[in-house]
């Protein structure tokens, strides 16, 4: 039976191994825990920091709402992305890996559709319409790191715009695709080929990232990922619903709640213009069966993708 000493000496052990394989003297390390601060919660949160982030642009109340809903949006796309890269970085992935992990990434989403209420329901008309006029040319549009989880995803060719789907495949630069995502719509003319301000704002703070990004997931996309198991674990009916799962709840349950709580406040109030913040055409680029964005379309019957978006439909 193990006592109490024996146990110590193992974990001190442990403990010097793992500093000698650091190249480091135990005793010094050992000896910086004497003068250590017991963590608190408030420290290994960093509760401080993150309740001073909120920063208003008006003195209506509920704009407090709209920035904290946004911010704690934007903790669930870190802790997204962060599940996505056990996925991407695993270089010997198990079926029971692959669809665990789909299920946490699923589960944030379903969080976030569910908590559409609290924009939904959660703030005076009169308040939004006042304060979103502060809020221009800003937009939600420009979520980055939603990007990066689309480019995480699936591959480049399943984000561009349908108008130009045909013309790309795998093989087209990414230059060329980057021009031609989806969400390019929403912030160009294509006739003129201008970019809003919108648009040229967001590229110019992000457009490196996002090449980088598309570059580094390439191969190691959730597509890819996918495509690169056995056909047995392929054919794996949890994966396969893990991986649909994902997609809808994403790609379609997801946008469509965030689109009907824009048209409550832009279009049913009867009050502005009914244009978004940052002048894209939002219902288009919103909507999912205008843009069809699928992340894994060989997934889905002929049926499926027909209805894709479609209100009624899939």
């Amino acid at each position: 039976m193990n006592t109490t000493a024996d146990r110590s000496a193992s974990i001190l052990e442990e403990i010097d191994q793992k500093y000698k394989s650091l190249n480091q003297k135990t005793e010094v390390q050992l000896e910086g825990l004497l003068w250590s601060k017991p963590i608190t919660y408030w420290d290994y949160i960093q509760t401080d920091a993150l309740l001073n982030l909120q920063i208003q642009r008006t003195t209506l109340p509920d704009e407090m709402v709209f920035i904290m809903y946004h911010q704690v949006n934007e903790l669930i796309f870190k802790m997204i992305l962060w599940e996505i890269e056990q996925i991407a970085e695993n270089q010997n992935i198990q079926v029971a890996f692959f669809s665990e992990r789909l299920s946490r990434i699923t589960r944030y989403f379903d969080m976030l559709t569910n908590s559409f209420s609290i924009m939904e329901n959660g703030m005076e008309v009169d308040q939004y319409m006042k304060f979103r006029n502060t809020l221009t040319p800003a937009s939600g549009f420009q979520s980055a790191q939603y990007r990066l989880i689309e480019f995480a995803s699936t591959d480049a060719i399943n984000l561009t715009d349908r108008r130009y789907k045909d013309s790309f495949d795998e093989n087209t630069d990414l230059e060329t695709t980057f021009e031609h995502l989806y969400w390019q719509a929403a912030g160009k003319d294509y006739q003129t080929g201008q970019k809003s301000y919108l648009l040229s704002e967001f590229e110019n703070k992000y457009k490196k990232l996002f090449l980088e990004q598309m570059t580094e997931f390439k191969t190691k996309n959730i597509w890819q990922k996918f495509t690169q198991l056995p056909l047995e674990d392929q054919q794996n009916q949890e994966l396969v619903k893990a991986m649909r799962h994902y997609d809808h709840t994403v790609n379609i349950t997801w946008v469509m709640q965030h689109l009907n709580t824009a048209r409550k406040y832009i279009l049913e109030s009867g009050k502005g213009n009914g244009e978004a913040t940052g002048g894209s055409d939002w219902q288009k680029y919103m909507h999912p069966k205008y843009q069809r964005r699928i992340f894994f379309p060989k997934l889905w019957t002929e049926e499926e993708l027909t209805n894709w978006g479609n209100e009624s439909g899939v």
